[in-house]
């Protein structure tokens, strides 16, 4: 079984497919790597890729629409991460998404309409059952360090984890897009660095679980 992320939120626009997107392309370049996508009438994803295809982008980066997270699952045992991209807004899949993840990520700006939400989200799946260590917030869509302080602050309140690094809000980042690259692969390097920064946190998680599983089975085989 992958690892699996799952990316979520509240409302749209904050930036989820934006990370997910970006954390694909960061992973493809050290292991198998597939990026699901729920939301398949919208296209969004899968138009990002066949773009990234036309202008030869390296890593290859893949991309299939599926009906369900278990529909993923069930044909993703050939890779060793799994990004699960969800429809913006939650409901009952949504906790059904976040039980079977081993990470829960979801992005905020600084905005009362981001953070209020967003936080009622997690304690939400926390109250249904998630361990609270699964689930964390990235910094997104900011104007100023002002703002990242104010979601940091708001976050940490209330009990959750939120991942080194932030990204701003930059035509550069649109652009990248919009031409199939990730957030990691502006042609502004200070703004990579940036984006790299909060990406490099979460792989940090993915390698953790890895390592996690990698000693689990050392120990089988030694106590059998």
């Amino acid at each position: 079984m992958p690892i699996v992320v799952a990316f979520i939120s509240q409302k749209g626009g904050v930036g989820k497919s934006t990370l997910a997107r970006a954390l694909l392309a960061v992973a493809a370049h050290s292991m198998k790597v597939r990026l699901a996508d729920l939301d398949p009438r919208q296209g969004a994803v899968a138009a990002w890729q066949r773009t990234r295809q036309r202008h030869a982008t390296a890593p290859a980066c893949e991309v299939i629409a599926y009906r369900s997270a278990s529909e993923a699952l069930a044909a993703s045992e050939d890779v060793e991460l799994l990004i699960i991209d969800t429809p913006a807004g939650t409901n009952r899949a949504t906790l059904e998404i976040a039980r079977q993840a081993h990470l829960v990520v979801q992005p905020s700006g600084a905005s009362a309409d981001d953070l209020v939400p967003a936080v009622l989200t997690f304690h939400e799946l926390v109250k249904e059952g998630v361990p609270k260590e699964r689930l964390a917030m990235a910094v997104s869509r900011v104007l100023a360090p002002s703002e990242e302080a104010t979601i940091r602050a708001y976050v940490g309140e209330a009990g959750y984890e939120v991942f080194a690094g932030s990204i701003g809000e930059r035509i550069a980042y649109r652009e990248a897009q919009n031409r199939g690259r990730a957030i990691t692969e502006t042609t502004q390097a200070k703004l990579n660095e940036a984006a790299e920064t909060l990406i490099e946190s979460l792989l940090d998680k993915v390698t953790a679980e890895i390592n996690r599983r990698a000693a689990g089975t050392r120990t089988a085989k030694e106590g059998a």
